[in-house]
């Protein structure tokens, strides 16, 4: 990935709706330059989509919380499977350390999240968890400073 393509991924997070023929004349290069940066960018899945993104709190899940799992030994497979069938849980990350799982998890409310953790529980798969509630977000998700690093 070069100057051109970090720049023409900051333009396009910046301008979500923006046209080929916008963007070219932004980034000072031709629209074939950019459809086949574009091209380029999508087949080695540097970008993942182009749709929109979503705010669960606006959504109707204010409550976002992280949970950690311990999973019983040879049963990851099965703990995953089971934390897929669960619509609020929005990611999973395989971890190091004391925990196997990271789970970003959203809730209507308190009430909300405790009954997803309740059956998350209910796997046997599933040991043990350890959750921390959101209060703010002080820096949400950005890729821009990354792609405009040296």
């Amino acid at each position: 990935m070069d100057d051109l393509d970090a720049r023409l991924l900051v333009t396009m997070r910046a301008h979500p709706r923006i046209g080929l023929t916008e963007l070219a004349r932004r980034l000072g290069v031709a629209r074939g330059t950019v459809q086949a940066r574009l091209d380029k960018l999508i087949a080695k899945k540097v970008i993942a989509d182009f749709g929109p993104t979503v705010d669960p709190a606006r959504a109707g899940h204010p409550i976002l919380a992280f949970v950690w799992l311990q999973i019983a030994q040879g049963r990851l497979a099965e703990a995953v499977e089971t934390l897929g069938a669960v619509p609020q849980i929005l990611e999973v990350h395989g971890t190091s350390g004391q925990h196997d799982l990271l789970c970003r998890v959203v809730a209507k409310s308190t009430d909300h999240l405790q009954a997803i953790i309740a059956d998350i529980l209910t796997s046997p798969a599933v040991q043990r968890t350890d959750t921390t509630i959101t209060l703010s977000t002080q820096i949400p998700f950005r890729i821009e400073p990354l792609l405009l690093a040296p």
